[in-house]
């Protein structure tokens, strides 16, 4: 029997994995997922996913392990960010800084038997993600399997491991279009 996924639950293993050992916590819940780095006012970073949603903090703490340590001192990773209504080709410069975001997503995803959708993050031009951004975020799945995952998500992989699959390693077989 796969174990549930409350968020609750997340929450705990993540903060058991990394709390002391990056200072991070995972929290819940605003509006809008943001990223925040250890301040005057709290002495740990935060990954804040939006509505408790389990999908959202899965894809949160994706951007903060492809961040690495100096951009983790900055808020939300002092990425670039466009709300929805982008247009086509500002659509296309989102896809390919997500790639690996959302390849990490759909491991961990994986990892703690849980559905991955592709996301365009873009609703109010009602796109969906384009093929050759799911096609390229599946080559960066297999590039991971096969070479190995930056050292804080394949800690975060097999932490989901352990926990929703007893275990069961990843499988080439379970990415796939």
């Amino acid at each position: 029997m796969t174990p549930s996924h409350q968020t609750d639950t997340l929450i705990q293993l993540f903060n058991q994995t990394f709390s002391n050992l990056r200072n991070t916590r995972l929290v819940c819940c605003e509006p809008e997922p943001i990223y925040r780095p250890a301040d005057k006012e709290c002495d740990y970073h935060r990954i804040i996913f939006a509505h408790g949603f389990f999908a959202s903090a899965l894809h949160e703490i994706a951007h903060w392990c492809v961040a690495g340590p100096q951009r983790r001192l900055r808020e939300d990773f002092g990425y670039w960010y466009e709300p929805d209504g982008r247009s086509e080709e500002r659509q296309l410069e989102f896809e390919k800084v997500e790639v690996k975001p959302q390849a990490l997503e759909w491991i961990f995803s994986r990892s703690a038997h849980f559905n991955f959708h592709f996301s365009a993050d873009n609703l109010e031009a009602d796109t969906r993600p384009s093929d050759d951004f799911q096609q390229a975020v599946l080559q960066q799945v297999r590039d991971y399997l096969n070479h190995g995952l930056p050292d804080d998500a394949g800690r975060w992989s097999q932490t989901l491991l352990q926990h929703y699959r007893a275990g069961q390693p990843l499988q080439m077989a379970e990415f796939h279009l």
